[in-house]
């Protein structure tokens, strides 16, 4: 795997936060970094443009999405996912694993893979862990995830420790399947609340970890202070010099605490989802631009922000796109709040480098609330 390598530049000797540089066919990566999630090949309302301006490093898409539609031989026949959406850089496809589990009401589980039925029209579909692979090596994503049970928040032991056995067994033959030279493979580490279970798993993934390890199964309902304490007891044993993916993570006090605890990648749907909504992330916490008393408030979003959506709209215009219903205004609000969580990510880089995390953290932590 000489496409892939990482170089840890800087650990703080507090907290454990790292930065680092991880190098990939489509470019290098400085982290830690936050990922916006474009699920159906797409960032919600915000073209690749825009995503280049603001500062994103990499992208997520989800290969049972795009499994469903349009199809992976469709990419395939484009050119691979990079061209589909003319995105030049780093790509990274979510094995599905989550969505068979949370989106499909009927679904049996086996050594051999996952019956599942379409959320779109019900038809039956079976994914082993080969056509997992299959399907991201059609894709062409750079960096590719190990099909996974991810238990919910809740399960009970028994139900973790079937997840944790059927996620081993899938992620040898995933393994085995990748030949691609230019696709890293994640293993992930599930296990749910319970440390000696994720503990094991860090053990079975290991040996599979070439170039980056994943944490799944966290912020699926636990309380953030269950998903602290775990990231504290895996930091140690996880590869030291390997980048480490927490998935489907990324509000903002989440992102820095988990960057606290030698976290290096996040991605998270939040930031577009709770733009749609008028929603805005702003330094004390959230904006509702919606709300009536920014009519006649023709400041920014934040004050100091130098992202598109700041640098020419107001708090009263964006609230007049939203309540006339006009997509402009949830795509203003994506890009300021995209533009906050990667700023986000590289300040908490830089304050790593500069031996001054422990500081920074504290004081965003004390005048962010969410």
């Amino acid at each position: 795997m000489k496409e892939f390598s990482f170089e840890l530049i800087k650990e703080c000797p507090k907290t454990g936060a790292r930065a680092g540089i991880f190098h990939t066919p489509h470019g290098d990566i400085l982290t830690p970094v936050f990922m916006p999630v474009g699920t159906q090949a797409t960032v919600k309302g915000v073209t690749p443009e825009m995503l280049n301006e603001l500062g994103a490093q990499i992208i997520l898409s989800n290969t049972y999405h795009l499994h469903l539609r349009p199809g992976e031989e469709i990419v395939k026949k484009a050119g691979g996912l990079h061209k589909f959406i003319h995105w030049d850089k780093p790509i990274l496809t979510d094995s599905g694993g989550f969505q068979v589990f949370s989106l499909s009401k009927l679904r049996k589980l086996t050594d051999e893979g996952v019956e599942f039925s379409s959320h779109l029209n019900g038809e039956r579909r079976f994914m082993s862990p080969e056509k997992c692979i299959d399907i991201q090596n059609a894709l062409g994503s750079d960096i590719v995830m190990q099909l996974d049970v991810c238990s919910e928040a809740g399960a009970s032991y028994a139900e973790a420790v079937e997840a944790k056995r059927l996620t081993k067994i899938w992620l040898e033959r995933c393994f085995e399947h990748q030949k691609n030279p230019k696709q890293m493979l994640f293993p992930i580490v599930q296990g749910n609340v319970f440390k000696d279970l994720r503990l094991k798993c860090v053990k079975d993934c290991i040996p599979y970890a070439k170039c980056g390890i994943a944490i799944g199964g966290l912020s699926v309902g636990e309380e953030k202070s269950v998903m602290y304490d775990i990231l504290e007891t895996l930091h140690p044993v996880l590869p030291h010099d390997q980048p480490r993916y927490l998935m489907g993570v990324g509000s903002p006090d989440c992102l820095v605490e988990g960057f606290a605890r030698g976290i290096d990648m996040m991605d998270c749907v939040l930031p577009t989802r709770i733009a749609r909504n008028g929603t805005a992330f702003v330094k004390e916490g959230k904006l509702v631009v919606k709300n009536a008393k920014y009519k006649e408030d023709f400041r920014p979003i934040e004050e100091g922000c130098d992202c598109y959506a700041c640098r020419h709209y107001t708090r009263s215009y964006i609230r007049h796109l939203m309540n006339a219903g006009e997509m402009l205004g949830a795509t203003l609000i994506s890009i300021h709040n995209l533009h906050f969580l990667t700023h986000l990510a590289a300040d908490c880089r830089q304050a790593i480098l500069e031996d001054r995390f422990p500081e920074f953290k504290d004081n965003f932590l004390k005048n962010f609330v969410y």
